[in-house]
């Protein structure tokens, strides 16, 4: 449940948590009701690569330790670790997600099959390094949304890149090519203030032409 719609508290107080409180657990329903809220994140042409993949048993996190390298304490203590995958043959959920555009009214049949014609084939041809860069982008982008959902549901989360990719998938039972994990997200209720860290000034990084 929301109980946070303060955006600037969400957005700019979020800190990056390695320390949470292990006597708090999330329910499959709230996690799922994130996870929902998260894939309001754009993707190219809609075709929704994130997949979450999430680790909150005891066996399962012991699985996952060896593979996340000076990342341990994240998964001794969170109530979760979300690993979160790009499907490299997302575009088989196309019909699908197109399908579910007509049924709800925004998109006709017509316009349906026109842009799946167009999509599928496009997606198919891409070579493994285009279809690679497509899918971690639109994953990182459901990643950053659900960092900002759980905040607001009161949890805190960390991003993690350091980990095994060469093991991540295979370990959770996933075909290792066709998902290429993007990050792991730690998140529970956490035990520490996290640190204040600094940001260069937009007139470092930014040219206007």
């Amino acid at each position: 449940m929301t109980i946070n719609n303060d955006f600037s508290d969400i957005a700019y107080n979020r800190k990056s948590i390695r320390l949470y409180d292990e006597s708090v657990k999330i329910s499959k329903e709230e996690m799922l009701e994130m996870i929902q809220k998260s894939t309001i994140a754009p993707s190219s042409v809609n075709m929704q690569p994130w997949r979450f993949v999430v680790v909150e048993s005891t066996e399962e996190k012991q699985k996952l330790k060896p593979l996340i390298r000076f990342n341990t304490r994240q998964n001794d203590t969170s109530s979760a670790m979300i690993l979160i995958f790009g499907d490299m043959e997302c575009y088989e959920y196309g019909e699908a997600i197109y399908n579910q555009a007509v049924i709800e009214g925004k998109m006709s049949p017509k316009v349906r099959d026109e842009q799946l014609a167009a999509i599928i084939p496009y997606y198919k041809n891409f070579t493994r390094e285009e279809m690679n860069d497509v899918v971690k982008i639109d994953s990182s982008l459901a990643a950053m949304q659900f960092m900002l959902v759980a905040r607001a549901y009161g949890y805190d989360t960390n991003p993690i890149g350091g980990f095994e990719a060469d093991e991540l998938a295979e370990a959770f039972g996933l075909e290792k090519e066709r998902y290429v994990p993007v990050m792991i997200l730690s998140i529970g209720k956490a035990l520490e203030e996290g640190y204040d860290s600094i940001r260069l000034d937009a007139k470092e990084f930014t040219t206007f032409k």
